[in-house]
């Protein structure tokens, strides 16, 4: 535990879009919000092992626009209430520009507090040690030392960024000497026979006031340009947040601080960043297979099979991985299976929709599940979060079914006002807008059926 007295934030950075886990994760529904291991997201369980070190309460989680309602939601879906926890960026800019937000916002609260950053999308096995070494680091950031944890590498990974310390501190903390990019496989194994090298986490503890001091003397211009447009009861415009510069905080203040230290970690983690990492991480069978989902692994062996909507049958598969979505199916050998982000940039560039979203959506009021889709012809599954509405837009030469397969539905569209329970329906034309609203306690769930260029004889 730490000392009561000292009022410490965890500050969670969760807007990435993890393109090297597509096609579970995608652009509206990145990997920080989903379950890959047990049974809460990456997000949640990020928030959950914090306790009993520090306060889950005190959490501030960095969002993009485009994932705030679900971020919040499920913040609320493990207990805390998610008002005065979000952070919202109207666009990505990196770590520098996230973490010195988070900043300003912990300032305007609390000049004295020690923040602990950690990204939301990363996993980690052993609790014990890591709340001994979070204990040790906000010690050290205390004492006015920017933190970062340096993980202990076991073998020669060229996935990952590397620190390289110095001399040993405080709480066996070492002086940070350099960072270093992503090294080949020859250079990594030379990191690892000097013992200097630990993994970069991307994880950090310091004070507040420390950190803005070093924005002050190495990011001068970015920190009066945040300064500038930042309020804390009003969003940033995204035109004035694109201006800042898209810099990590590596390269922003680690690179140049002397008061940065490495403090080495060794309590099972991984930053989940490719299928491989994934694979590495959970436990195997016993033909060293990871499976989850319907599936048939006929003389199957190393293999990171996936399925979520459909079977899935292999036969004589050695070392690879199979994901399988309700659109979208990847096959690759494991050790290239990091490759799938140039898969991704091929389907952006062809404007295509499945590097963005699935087919199912989620919004403030609930989920759309998009079932079937033709020219004059769309079905959707529709879960209605309790107490929840979802408008639905006026159209012309369009006809709407609607089928309530669960729940209580209120439906208003102009003069017409029913309430409808499970197995009812309701056809109506689309002239004017109609509204459905969930005044349940339980979820709402029904079938919409949208046919186009319905005209009257």
């Amino acid at each position: 535990m730490t000392d009561p007295d000292l009022k410490v934030y965890p500050i969670l950075l969760a807007g990435g879009t993890g393109t090297r886990l597509w096609p579970v994760s995608r652009e509206l529904y990145p990997k920080q919000l989903v379950k890959f291991v047990g049974e809460d997201s990456l997000l949640q369980a990020t928030i959950k092992r914090l306790s009993p070190v520090l306060n889950p309460e005190n959490v501030k989680v960095v969002c993009g626009e485009q994932h705030f309602h679900e971020t919040a939601r499920q913040i609320e879906n493990i207990g805390l209430t998610p008002q005065a926890k979000l952070i919202c960026e109207p666009s990505g800019r990196n770590t520098a520009p996230a973490i010195l937000l988070a900043v300003l916002h912990i300032l305007a609260i609390d000049k004295d507090a020690v923040l602990c950053i950690f990204p939301a999308d990363h996993v980690i096995q052993d609790l014990d040690g890591f709340h001994d070494r979070l204990s040790a680091a906000i010690a050290l950031a205390n004492d006015g030392h920017i933190v970062t944890f340096g993980i202990q590498p076991h073998y020669p990974e060229t996935g990952y960024g590397y620190v390289e310390c110095g001399k040993t501190v405080d709480h066996d903390a070492r002086v940070l000497k350099r960072f270093v990019e992503k090294p080949d496989l020859a250079t990594a194994q030379k990191y690892i026979k000097t013992g200097n090298f630990f993994w970069n986490s991307g994880m950090f503890a310091f004070k507040a006031s420390v950190i803005l001091s070093e924005f002050k003397s190495h990011q001068l211009e970015l920190l009066k340009k945040m300064k500038s447009i930042f309020k804390v009861d009003k969003p940033i415009a995204r035109k004035d947040y694109d201006q800042l510069s898209d810099i990590s905080i590596d390269y922003a203040i680690m690179e140049k601080t002397a008061k940065g230290v490495v403090l080495p970690s060794d309590f099972g983690w991984s930053d989940i960043g490719s299928w491989k990492s994934l694979y590495d991480f959970l436990e195997k069978d016993t033909n060293n297979n990871v499976i989850d989902g319907d599936v048939i692994a006929q003389d199957t062996r190393g293999c990171l099979i996936l399925g979520h909507d459909r079977l899935i049958a292999t036969n004589r598969l050695r070392d690879m991985v199979v994901v399988e979505t309700a659109d979208s199916v990847f096959v690759s050998d494991l050790e290239h299976s990091r490759d799938v982000k140039s898969i991704v940039t091929d389907l952006k560039g062809q404007q295509r929709r499945e590097h963005q979203q699935h087919r199912s959506a989620h919004h403030p009021w609930g989920i759309s599940k998009l079932l079937e889709h033709k020219d004059n012809y769309a079905a959707t599954e529709l879960t209605v979060y309790p107490g929840s509405s979802l408008k639905l837009p006026a159209q012309t030469n369009t006809v709407y079914h609607l089928f309530i397969l669960k729940g209580q539905a209120k439906f208003i569209a102009g003069s017409e006002d029913k309430t409808l329970g499970s197995g009812e329906a309701i056809t109506w034309r689309a002239e004017e807008p109609a509204r459905i609203e969930n005044t349940a306690k339980t979820e709402l769930s029904l079938i919409q059926l949208e046919l186009k260029n319905q005209v009257d004889n």
